[in-house]
């Protein structure tokens, strides 16, 4: 029982070690998004730091046509950096993981 316990302890370890190499992966993970009329580019990690920035020249006289374009691609470029840390932080736990009863659908 004890053995079973401890080689249980030693995968859930293991477990945390993956995710947390997974997470420190994820900051070289770029994601790019632009608008449609390519006037505003982000660059942001997996890990939803941004990174870069890049607003056409055009842009800088409304202030207020500015602040909608960046909303906008800002919150698509999070977006799409949320799904990937997810998916793969959810990976890296699920593989690491002791084959538990039910954990199995904590994972889907």
């Amino acid at each position: 029982m004890f053995g079973d316990m401890m080689g249980m302890m030693g995968k859930l370890k293991e477990a945390q070690e993956k995710v947390k190499a997974t997470k420190e992966r994820l900051n070289t993970v770029l994601i790019d998004e632009k608008s449609n009329d390519d006037k505003v580019k982000v660059t942001l990690t997996a890990n939803r730091v941004l990174k870069n920035i890049s607003i056409d020249d055009s842009l800088l006289e409304d202030k207020e046509q500015l602040e909608d374009y960046l909303i906008l691609v800002l919150n698509k470029a999070i977006e799409k950096a949320s799904k990937v840390h997810e998916v793969e932080l959810a990976a890296a736990a699920k593989e690491g993981m002791p084959n538990i009863p039910g954990m199995d659908s904590l994972f889907k």
